[in-house]
């Protein structure tokens, strides 16, 4: 990835278009939030795959991701907690604990980060 820098923050073209970044929201996407949401996407996208594998039914998902942050030590991202909302017919509480486990483990941005950055997870299943 080739990025240019802009009056405020820098730029990159990619396949999908172009990315701004910067530090203030006027600007571009904080990287921040583009770390939460690459982490956060990526365990959501993996999780999908595990369920339907596991041939579960499940008509949607949506997250949300709480984070953590230590302004004492330069606002680093200390903690990362993603609640999944499932929805769908006859699932099972114990399969989809043990698929969120394992999307988890195979999630290569949650492994990414393992060591610096908590990530919990938790789930709700509705039908």
């Amino acid at each position: 990835m080739k990025f240019k820098m802009k009056e405020v923050g820098f730029s990159t073209e990619l396949e999908y278009g172009e990315l701004h970044v910067a530090g203030d929201e006027q600007y571009g996407f904080r990287p921040y939030q583009l770390m939460v949401s690459s982490i956060a996407v990526c365990s959501g996208g993996v999780l999908r795959t595990i369920l339907k594998k596991k041939r579960m039914e499940v008509e949607d998902i949506s997250l949300t991701a709480e984070v953590t942050r230590n302004e004492k030590e330069a606002n680093r991202i200390e903690k990362i907690q993603i609640h999944y909302v499932i929805k769908g017919k006859d699932l099972a509480h114990d399969k989809v604990e043990q698929a969120v486990e394992l999307a988890k483990k195979n999630c290569p941005m949650v492994q990414s980060v393992k060591d610096s950055i908590e990530v919990t997870e938790t789930f709700e299943i509705v039908e």
